[in-house]
């Protein structure tokens, strides 16, 4: 009888590599793979404020598309100002992320109600509110960290759900507004 000496790196590799493949095949690592090869990463949301739509892939064969970024941070502009903001790259790896736990296409498109926001837009809608309006003084959405967003065809309940076990960030419920707002920002819920 033969015996195989693996050593520890090698058993220790092997273990990464049957890791790696284990979490490959989970929904919340699911990636398109490009023609190379190599994984792409998009995102596909339509404002429901302008009804603009946006697909655009963020991430390619050869790394960050920037024209890709630059179409989603136009997308998640403030739509009252028309204002832009570079997003948080975390934000749209979570974006993506969701919507691979949710089981859902790439193309499969968030409804967007709320992206960037501008200092201005943030301190009206606050005072509108008054005390109890849900806007925090210090928005994860003037950082463009933070998202409003609903999956049409997709319960609330299980988009928060969904938002919540990934553990990345804030997670606020507002089922009577109709939407989940989610945010690369310290963990907490709401």
């Amino acid at each position: 009888m033969a015996v195989i000496d693996l050593g520890r790196r090698r058993l220790l590799g092997g273990a990464m590599v049957f890791g790696g493949a284990m979490l490959a095949g989970t929904p919340a690592f699911a990636e398109t793979m490009t023609a190379t090869g190599a994984a792409e990463r998009r995102l596909a949301f339509r404002n429901v404020h302008t009804n603009e739509r946006v697909d655009a892939r963020y991430y390619g064969p050869s790394g960050l598309d920037h024209q890709g970024i630059a179409e989603i941070n136009h997308g998640l502009r403030d739509w009252r100002t028309g204002q832009t903001h570079v997003m948080d790259q975390d934000l749209l790896d979570l974006l993506g992320d969701l919507r691979d736990r949710l089981g859902l296409a790439p193309r499969r498109g968030f409804d967007l109600i709320s992206g960037y926001r501008s200092p201005e837009t943030n301190g009206r809608l606050k005072e509108r509110g008054g005390a109890h309006s849900g806007v925090a003084g210090k928005s994860q959405h003037m950082l463009g960290k933070a998202t409003d967003i609903a999956m049409p065809g997709v319960p609330l309940a299980t988009l928060r759900a969904a938002a919540y076990t990934m553990r990345r960030g804030g997670v606020g419920y507002y089922p009577r507004d109709g939407f989940v707002h989610v945010d690369t920002g310290p963990l907490r819920t709401w």
